[in-house]
């Protein structure tokens, strides 16, 4: 008799899989088609999505829990796989569509192995989290069966891969999300990621659309300006956190593994038995117990309705920030440790060091994380 895997389970075998192609996808600047093959076939990322939909309708916890295994495989593949948990969630919370176009996207990814993605950030307009109109338009066409859009898009999480783009843009003064296939003709991808210091095998190019046309039913979303704010989405600051935290997980058992290993000749033993390689792995695992517990904790008290969710929200804040400071510092501590080989190819330590330094640049990062909690606390005390 056969079981059915776990989550956690299928995310722990697919980082087993991702591993093994981690270090050259990176080394080449390229998301390995191997691994998205695998997420597809798997039905990874459909975790959040309602089983009568063809997902798992996992919680938020129980999907964190199932990245945090993911993102010790390869970090670049989890933060693509970690684009439509986010998405999803969030929907799944407060749909921002019709129930019709939220149950076809939803198919799309349970039942053709749709990978989808926001398309959002621009040169111009930074992180869209900031407001302001996208600079990319969509027009009418001559004929008024669909719409032309024209624009360009940074930092695409999934590039090439991506089969379905939610892309964010302008419709004369208001905001709108089209939804543009792969193929369509007039998109064309630039090349501008595969150095970037982190994720380099994430694929995050840019995109152009020139003179794409698209269905008219396939503008998915059409707000006015100066409604009121949208419900807040704990998905992606929470899901990108447990790839930063994955990835630092990865670098303590890898540098755990180096110094059980490494016996220098004027010591005779392992490094792993001195006492101050110890504490700097006891430093490194202190960390980390505590990110993942705020993380998973915080995960926990996501359900329920929208006032609670905004009620919740400054501590996902707390935990994304907390899970990023920390992955950095033990990052780090793990490069000490190993010495001269931690920043050669020969160990996997530096390329966790720096994948995990994205994780401050993302939404809400540094000084507004700490206002969110601070005005938080603040609040409460005035209660």
């Amino acid at each position: 008799m056969t079981t059915t895997p776990t989550a956690t389970e299928l995310a722990q075998d697919l980082a087993q899989q991702f591993a093994t192609r981690a270090d050259e996808a990176d080394k080449l600047g390229q998301l390995p088609e191997a691994d998205v093959q695998a997420l597809k076939n798997s039905g990874y990322m459909g975790l959040n999505i309602p089983q009568e939909l063809g997902g798992f309708g996992l919680s938020m916890r129980d999907c964190l829990e199932a990245h945090l295994e993911l993102s010790q495989g390869s970090t670049s593949t989890a933060i693509v796989a970690a684009m439509p948990m986010q998405i999803f969630g969030g929907a799944r919370d407060a749909n921002p569509w019709t129930a019709e176009i939220y149950e076809r996207l939803c198919r799309m990814v349970t039942q053709d192995g749709a990978l989808m993605n926001y398309v959002a950030s621009e040169p111009q307009l930074g992180s869209p989290s900031r407001g302001g109109l996208p600079a990319t338009k969509a027009e009418p066409t001559a004929d008024g069966d669909g719409w032309l859009i024209n624009g360009h898009k940074t930092w695409t999480t999934g590039g090439r891969h991506l089969t379905h783009m939610l892309v964010r843009l302008r419709v004369g003064d208001d905001h709108g999300t089209a939804l543009v296939l792969q193929d369509t003709p007039g998109v064309e991808w630039v090349n501008t990621w595969s150095d970037a210091l982190s994720l380099r095998a994430s694929d995050s190019h840019d995109v152009y659309f020139k003179d794409v046309v698209v269905p008219a039913d396939h503008l998915i979303d059409r707000q006015s300006p100066g409604g009121p704010p949208p419900p807040p989405n704990g998905w992606f600051p929470m899901t990108i956190a447990a790839v930063y935290l994955g990835a630092a997980i990865a670098a303590r058992n890898a540098v755990i593994k180096f110094a059980l290993e490494r016996v220098p000749t004027a010591l005779g033993k392992p490094i792993a038995t001195l006492p101050k390689i110890q504490r700097q792995i006891g430093e490194i695992d202190v960390g980390l117990q505590a990110a993942q517990c705020l993380l998973l904790d915080v995960a926990s008290q996501w359900e329920g309705d929208e006032a609670h969710r905004r009620r919740v929200f400054p501590r996902v804040a707390a935990a994304k920030f907390m899970v990023t400071k920390v992955a950095g510092e033990a990052t780090e501590i793990a490069l000490q440790i190993a010495g001269g080989a931690s920043i050669t190819k020969s160990l996997p330590l530096e390329r966790y060091f720096r994948d995990v330094r994205a994780g401050s640049m993302q939404p809400p990062s540094g000084d507004t994380a700490l206002e969110m909690v601070g005005r938080a606390a603040i609040e409460a005390s005035e209660a």
